[in-house]
């Protein structure tokens, strides 16, 4: 089914202004124009004979306003609703109050809000504006959207994870249950060939805009200062130089505390500068202060993180100063954790960016880095969809009936390995079958508006009759910043109880709910693990959603092993360094620094009560380095985390071998104790895989290090010490490894010794440059007109010739060309130093000797 009109990857820009239908917003007029008003002709006239479009509008250009509005008296919408989605709530809650307000309406009435805080929705709304999560679950309890006929995805160029997953489902849903369904992806900055082609070829729609020109300044960037001081330069500077208020854009919620420190302490004397912090976690009514324009004759300095880039204006700002950083995720699929990491925005960040100088009078956007550094910025964003935890993502698409969600069409497809790691964690909390079918226990996660690991610990506490407190403990990991800015979660907690102010009300309602919805499945279902009631501590509630994250203290204070495996640190002066034990909520940074943001403290007897059936007995054999020998012992362990450690007497064992012999192998199997002989065996037949004879089996130090328990365990049983093992212990592992039929194939390939013509043997040395090396006195080899060779003539041995002295003359691998040209010269140096010995003329027809004179001369 196409979902596009005849006409793919049209452009019309500015064509005549839409008809006034009666049940659509009043025709703007003069000032009050908008750019997108240039397009909703055409924008009517593709949904009319297609099914979806792509619409491209800058900042300003009125997108998000009104075009829900003009599509309302659709013929082809037959009264159904419009769902707008928004990536985050403030931009949902602005959008839905500023089309409320141009109908002179109140939000509920024509115009609806869904959010997680915030759902006003009445009998008679059209159009309602809803986050990109929330359309997530409203597509899987109705797939075939009853009652809606368009859904537009705003400022989809963020790239959300739900905003993929979203789109992603709207279309499955097209293709088999909504033909008629609109879809419209909008954004001021998008790759635009690649979505129309995603969307079946939709048309493309390009407005204008009507953005007021901004002039770029480049201040450049100390990489050795902190970013909030140069941030809080770069503000003082554009106050004296520029009129108007400023919006300057940090990475996250911590610079934007401390740039805000650093202004307050500098601007204490100047009257009329508001400084306004706008981030996430703040209060809805906060974040309302921070967007609207400042009092009459005074300023306003706005600090936010990318949540201001897109769908707000902020009234008077015509000065932005841009950090070009942004803080994004980062999942890590092998230890199942989430981190949030520094990055520079892309180039359509920062554009968005500067363009909000320019959207209601000519500006200024100062950036905090070189001009020449703009050539390195990636040109979108990275979207979440490929450095996210994908959980909630295969949950989702389970309970659409797909289990591989490869299947449904991605803009950008996930990644294998984080598809297969969140498929196992979801396995192992019994949410999805082996087939990847959802399961019952899934279905009752899937009725939590939370991340599986988040659900499941509601759920659990459910079971135990402790839902509530569980579903307040959610409510602090996923709304950031109630409860304090602490790494305590017990202390967080406290605090958000005893928080009166309109946002941790409206939270801990939205906690109640989520506990009566746990305890209604649990009713409900055919759920048969109710428990007796028992009251958990935030650690106990914390480890059932993150068990792999139990860590110990390694004894310095804010250091710990997680039950992972990984390494976390708290600063030390934080009150839950001192804790034996921790269950952590939160992480950040890398690998080799992750620092421990929530967390709370536990005992070791709540960590023997809270992760008993996953504790392990047993008895460990293990190489002790220092004494070169195998030791034993009795341990408790919880993942990577050695709760109890006993000393056993070592058994002489199978098991003791082995772990010798991978001792041996880490010392290194150069120190074994090889005997001359052994070590020349080995020697040859490296030579001989070298020269092409892989029949024979690798016997390098790297080879026998890999294979160590194959080839030398066996032969060690009963040795518990390195010096245990010796050089017969190597003959008879030697044995095995070349059995008589190799040796004699190996001493026909590569003999130990040459005979000279004198009969003497004398050893070939097969190690280092130039081997196979034959040593031998010049005088052995008179009447030779061959030169030596191994292997069937085939390989020339390198003659290292020596005087009677033993002294080097001459290195040589053609032993006639040397008979016949340099030999005349080194026979008269040789005379003159041996003369004693028979130097001939002819050496290639001269008796050999080993003797100064020959017999009978």
């Amino acid at each position: 089914m196409p979902l596009a009109g005849p006409s793919p990857h049209v452009r019309e820009t500015r064509l005549t202004t839409m008809p006034t239908a009666p049940d659509r917003m009043p025709e703007p007029t003069g000032d009050q124009r908008l750019p997108i008003e240039e397009v909703l002709e055409p924008l009517r006239r593709v949904l009319v004979s297609g099914t979806a479009a792509v619409l491209v509008a800058p900042p300003g250009a009125g997108k998000t306003t009104r075009v829900p509005l003009a599509l309302l008296g659709e013929p082809w919408l037959s009264g159904r609703r419009i769902i707008v989605l928004e990536p985050r709530r403030l931009a949902a809650r602005g959008a839905a109050e500023r089309m409320a307000k141009l109908l002179g309406e109140e939000v509920g009435q024509t115009i609806g809000l869904r959010a997680r805080l915030a759902t006003r929705i009445g009998p008679r709304t059209r159009v309602e504006v809803v986050t990109e999560g929330v359309f997530t679950r409203m597509i899987l309890d109705d797939p075939g959207l009853d009652g809606i006929g368009a859904v537009l995805f705003d400022e989809f160029h963020e790239r959300s994870l739900d905003a993929d997953l979203g789109l992603a489902l709207a279309l499955d849903a097209c293709a088999g249950l909504r033909e008629d369904l609109r879809l419209v992806v909008m954004s001021a900055t998008l790759d635009t060939a690649r979505v129309a082609t995603l969307l079946g070829d939709a048309p493309v729609i390009e407005s204008e805009g009507r953005a007021y020109p901004v002039e770029t300044r480049y201040r450049g960037r100390d990489p050795h200062a902190r970013i909030e001081d140069q941030m809080a330069d770069a503000v003082v500077a554009a106050l004296k130089s520029e009129p108007g208020s400023i919006l300057a854009f940090l990475p996250g919620q911590g610079e934007i505390t401390r740039t805000v420190a650093l202004l307050a302490e500098r601007l204490n004397t100047q009257e009329g500068i508001h400084l306004a912090p706008l981030h996430g976690a703040m209060d809805p009514a906060d974040q309302d202060r921070a967007v609207a324009p400042p009092p009459p004759g005074s300023r306003k300095v706005v600090l936010a993180t990318s949540i201001a880039e897109t769908s707000l204006t902020i009234q008077g700002v015509r000065v932005v100063i841009d950090s070009g950083l942004a803080r994004v995720p980062r999942f890590e699929p092998g230890l199942g954790v989430t981190r949030l990491e520094t990055v520079r925005a892309s180039r359509a960040s920062v554009d968005q960016r500067r363009g909000r100088a320019g959207r209601t009078s000519p500006g200024v956007c100062y950036r905090l880095w070189d001009e020449a550094q703009d050539r390195g910025l990636a040109a979108y964003a990275e979207p979440e969809i490929r450095a996210s935890d994908l959980s909630g993502v295969v949950l989702d698409c389970a309970e659409w009936g797909v289990t591989d969600p490869l299947r449904l069409s991605w803009l950008d497809p996930p990644p294998p390995a984080a598809l297969e790691a969140a498929r196992e964690s979801l396995v192992a909390i019994e949410a999805l079958a082996a087939d990847g079918r959802i399961t019952e226990e899934g279905r009752r996660l899937r009725a939590l508006p939370l991340p599986p690991r988040l659900a499941r610990m509601v759920l659990a506490a459910g079971r135990h009759g402790d839902a509530l407190q569980a579903a307040e403990i959610a409510a602090i990991l996923v709304e950031r910043g109630l409860g304090g800015t602490g790494s305590d979660v017990s202390q967080r907690l406290e605090q958000f109880r005893r928080d009166r102010g309109p946002r941790a009300v409206a939270v801990r309602r939205l906690a109640q709910t989520w506990a009566r919805t746990a305890e209604h499945q649990i009713r409900t279902t055919t759920d048969q693990r109710q428990v007796p009631s028992v009251n958990r501590t935030v650690a106990g509630h914390l480890a059932v959603a993150y068990p792999d994250r139990i860590g110990k203290s390694r004894g310095a204070d804010g250091r710990y092993l997680l039950a992972n495996g990984r390494g976390a640190n708290l600063d030390r002066t934080d009150a839950l360094a001192s804790a034996p034990y921790l269950v952590v909520a939160d992480l950040q940074g890398g690998a080799a620094s992750t620092r421990i943001q929530l967390a709370a403290a536990a005992s070791e007897a709540e960590i023997l009560e809270i992760a008993g059936d996953r504790i392990e007995d047993a008895h460990d054999v293990y190489f002790d380095e220092a004494a070169a020998a195998v030791r034993a012992r009795k341990v408790r362990r919880l993942g990577a985390i050695t709760l109890s450690s006993v000393a056993m007497p070592v058994v002489a064992n199978e098991a003791t071998a082995g772990a010798l012999a991978a001792g041996l192998a880490a010392r290194g199997i150069s120190r074994l104790a090889w005997s001359k002989a052994q070590a020349n065996l080995r020697h040859r037949a490296a030579f001989v895989r070298a020269a092409g004879d892989t029949s024979l089996p690798d016997v390098s130090d790297a080879a026998l290090a890999a294979t160590v328990q194959s080839w030398l365990a066996p032969f060690i049983v009963g040795r518990t010490r390195a010096v245990d093992v010796t050089a017969d212990d190597l003959a008879s592992a030697l044995d095995a490894l070349l059995p008589w039929s190799m040796r004699q194939a190996l001493e026909k390939a590569a003999p130990t010794h040459f005979t000279a013509p004198t009969g003497h043997a004398h050893a070939i040395d097969y190690e280092g440059e130039g081997a196979p090396i034959l040593s031998i006195r010049v005088q052995e080899l008179f009447g030779l007109t061959t030169h030596p060779a191994i292997a069937d003539g085939r390989l020339p041995l390198t003659l290292h010739l020596l005087s009677p002295a033993h002294r080097p003359i001459q290195i040589t691998r053609d032993l006639p060309g040397f008979w016949a040209g340099s030999w005349k010269d080194v026979k008269v140096d040789m005379k003159g130093r041996y003369p004693r010995h028979v130097w001939p003329d002819d050496p290639a027809n001269a008796a050999p000797t080993a003797r100064a004179k020959p017999r009978g001369t």
